[in-house]
């Protein structure tokens, strides 16, 4: 599945933990997050996190709650983030009294466990050596490098791979030799068309403007928001959206995780940082940061074309719920994803072609327009996936996870087709296995 990313590796003295997010989707409505994990979080050495995605971090408090006391090791970008999202994910818990996973006190203590540290240092937890390696997924990524010191077995993980190059951070780094490597295969099926993101939403607010209609875009706070914010800039620059056409950022998230964005410059690509001297590339003119829910409220009430950048990406709650009410029923309004729809989610049951939905007890029937911007996704793609796993060397075993039945499946033929003398296995959930080199 995608989500609730976690995995555990012992050499039978001590073990670490890369990863423990959130279920979402269908799962996260059949309680999967309430459920205790099947694990003595007691007896953990270390923790290591990817990155900040709700679905890599999101239950970091449930070991504080677990009697793990340990450290947590990230990234210095990651752990801003994180911090932002385990915060965010506490006041919704609370607000949701059904499902109460950890409070704030939680996210407090686990705030205290984590150590940062930087990309290619070496780092010990227990018996083994780790090594942080930018995944280009998103500010502050990584892909996981261990090695157990005493039978010198080297184990990758991928973390989530970038789309790369993107825009605005650097390259996804390639992972060095490994007998085992754990990836991730979320777009494992597919490949993303020619990264063309300024033309195509040039298209989408063109229309707009025509019929004073409302783009409406779902989109992660972390990462998918600051794109966006580039590309309207860029836009505006060149005369392809008119200055005055306002772009709501309704996300306090999104916001919080801009002025993070901006105090790490030195993560950014190379074309970002030569923009940087001249242009803050995340303000333009008609920007709204809706910071507060009043100003939220007030966007239906503005006349003429606007666009909505909204949470939650996969539309599973959050501001974009309450302009769905507002604005899928009307013809004008144009349903714009640039991000993983996981399955169960608001999002996925609307991109699948539902003719209406149910939100909060309203039948709401879509009429909207929608658009699908796949390049915008920030997973790497079938022939990315397969570029990175080509450079590793020393490879023997290659466990596919954080993907649907499907994409997996199609993956590991790809694979197969393309790697000579390599074992593939499509682990299942609280499966254990021995490595054996």
């Amino acid at each position: 599945m995608v989500t609730g990313s976690c995995f555990r590796l012992s050499d039978g003295k001590s073990s670490l933990l890369v990863d423990f997010g959130m279920f979402q989707g269908k799962h996260e409505d059949e309680g999967w997050n309430l459920q205790a994990p099947e694990m003595d979080m007691r007896q953990l050495t270390g923790v290591v996190i990817t990155h900040a995605h709700l679905d890599h971090c999101g239950r970091l408090p449930v070991l504080a709650r677990g009697g793990f006391s340990g450290p947590i090791f990230m990234t210095e970008a990651s752990k801003a983030l994180v911090e932002i999202v385990l915060r965010d994910a506490a006041k919704i818990s609370k607000e949701d009294a059904k499902s109460v996973i950890y409070d704030e006190d939680d996210v407090e203590k686990v705030m205290k466990q984590i150590q940062t540290v930087d990309y290619d240092r070496d780092f010990d937890i227990g018996g083994f050596t780790v090594r942080l390696l930018d995944s280009g997924h998103i500010l502050g990524s990584a892909t996981v490098h261990i090695t157990e010191r005493k039978s010198g077995t080297r184990v990758v993980f991928s973390g989530d791979l970038g789309n790369t190059p993107e825009p605005l951070i650097a390259p996804t780094e390639w992972a060095g030799e490994a007998e085992v490597v754990v990836m991730e295969s979320t777009y494992g099926d597919r490949v993303h068309e020619t990264r063309d993101e300024a033309e195509v939403l040039a298209g989408i607010i063109k229309q707009a403007e025509k019929t004073g209609g409302t783009v409406m875009i779902p989109s992660f706070s972390l990462q998918r928001a600051q794109e966006l914010l580039y590309l309207f800039d860029r836009m505006k620059k060149k005369g392809l959206m008119k200055e005055e056409t306002p772009v709501f950022l309704d996300s306090p998230m999104a916001i919080r995780a801009t002025a993070v964005f901006k105090d790490f410059p030195n993560l950014y690509s190379r074309k970002l940082k030569e923009q940087l001297k001249t242009d803050d590339p995340f303000d333009f003119p008609s920007l709204v940061l809706c910071d507060v829910i009043e100003k939220s409220r007030q966007i239906k009430n503005v006349v003429g074309a606007k666009v909505i950048v909204a949470g939650s990406g996969m539309m599973s709650g959050g501001r974009i719920i309450h302009h769905a009410i507002d604005f899928l029923g009307d013809p004008a309004t144009q349903l714009v994803f640039v991000g993983y729809q996981a399955e169960g989610t608001l999002g996925r049951i609307i991109k699948d072609g539902a003719p209406s939905v149910n939100i909060w007890g309203n039948e709401i029937q879509i009429r909207a327009q929608m658009i699908d911007i796949d390049t915008m996704s920030a997973h790497a793609d079938q022939g990315q996936l397969l570029n990175w796993i080509k450079k590793i060397k020393g490879m023997k075993t290659v466990f596919l996870v954080h993907g649907e039945e499907i994409p997996r499946l199609v993956l590991k033929e790809k694979i197969n087709q393309e790697i000579d003398n390599i074992k593939i296995e499509l682990p299942v959930m609280n499966e254990e296995v021995e490595i054996k080199i």
